[in-house]
């Protein structure tokens, strides 16, 4: 496929951004009453989404797939600006991990977004599933689909009540473990804390971080938990460089600030094309907060085993 000519503007606003760097689409168009086309491009210098072996992060795939949406939620299908969005199922699978090659192909991804099963509030949308074909130079990068649901800022501030008094509201930041050992190079980066059971950590949560916290927020952002569960499939699977080239996660409930937040990892059989799956969960509170199955196709070469 190609990208198509006729494209507008995107303003960071439309994709819950503050800073122009963290805005990914360049511009969409409508191809049908369901299908839009996203233009995307992908940074090669990033906090959250930096190179991983000569490729592209593969979770920039997932944060495509949360851009997309909320832009086209925004400019195409009538919810203002304010509204609250929530993403309670997400995956996707990278077709072939070689078209993640940081190379002479540009950087510019389309994204072909269609939305199905679309629920309305009155004149407002209220849910949808999306589901998503990623191209690059041409050829297919990555399939996806997801489920949303989007919330007034008057029902919303009725369903979180007293929470919302957290936003803004800084939280004690944990001890971090050593961020080899979790794929990151900077300590400001781990989402993971230490703790004595094996393959288990607390949540860390940094709300000065510019990516995570880019604005307050009155609970844990679902992109740093898909992160955390990233970090803790890595640490789990020590013999092999991990990127989650594929990604299964549900969330069932919001990771409050305030209240610690387990994060679990369970190695599951290796990955047909040489990699490594990871079940990893979250709970706070004795409840389940998410459930991801990350896998990686990476066959890159061993590394050392490190700490966790």
């Amino acid at each position: 496929m190609t990208a198509p000519d006729v494209t507008v503007p995107v303003a960071r606003e439309l994709v819950h951004r503050t800073s122009e760097r963290e805005v990914l689409p360049t511009g969409w168009t409508r191809l049908d009453d369901s299908r839009f086309s996203v233009s995307v491009r992908w940074p090669r210098d990033h906090r959250c989404f930096a190179p991983v072996h000569g490729r592209h992060d593969a979770l920039l795939v997932a944060e495509t797939m949360r851009q997309a949406t909320i832009l086209l939620a925004h400019a195409e299908l009538g919810v203002p600006l304010g509204y609250h969005f929530v993403m309670w199922s997400l995956e996707y699978t990278v077709d072939d991990v070689e078209r993640l090659a940081l190379d002479s192909r540009s950087d510019d991804v389309e994204a072909v977004v269609t939305c199905t099963e679309v629920q309305q509030r009155g004149n407002r949308l209220s849910s949808m599933r999306t589901e998503y074909a990623l191209w690059r130079s041409g050829r297919l990068l990555a399939t996806g689909k997801a489920r949303l649901t989007c919330t007034s800022p008057q029902v919303y501030a009725r369903l979180r009540g007293d929470r919302l008094a957290a936003a803004g509201v800084a939280v004690p930041l944990l001890p971090a473990v050593p961020p080899r050992s979790v794929g990151r190079s900077v300590i400001g980066d781990v989402a993971l804390a230490p703790v004595p059971q094996e393959r288990t950590w607390q949540l860390r949560v940094d709300t000065s971080h510019p990516s995570h916290f880019h604005r307050p927020n009155d609970h844990v952002p679902g992109m740093l938990l898909l992160e955390a569960a990233r970090q803790a499939a890595y640490a789990a699977a020590p013999f092999t460089p991990f990127a989650p080239t594929t990604v299964d996660v549900a969330f069932h409930r919001y990771a409050e600030h305030g209240s610690p937040c387990w994060i679990a990892a369970s190695p599951l059989r290796t990955h047909a094309a040489g990699g490594t799956a990871v079940r990893v969960s979250g709970h706070q509170d004795n409840e389940l907060v998410f459930l991801a199955t990350l896998a990686s196709a990476v066959p890159d070469e061993p590394r050392d085993r490190r700490p966790r």
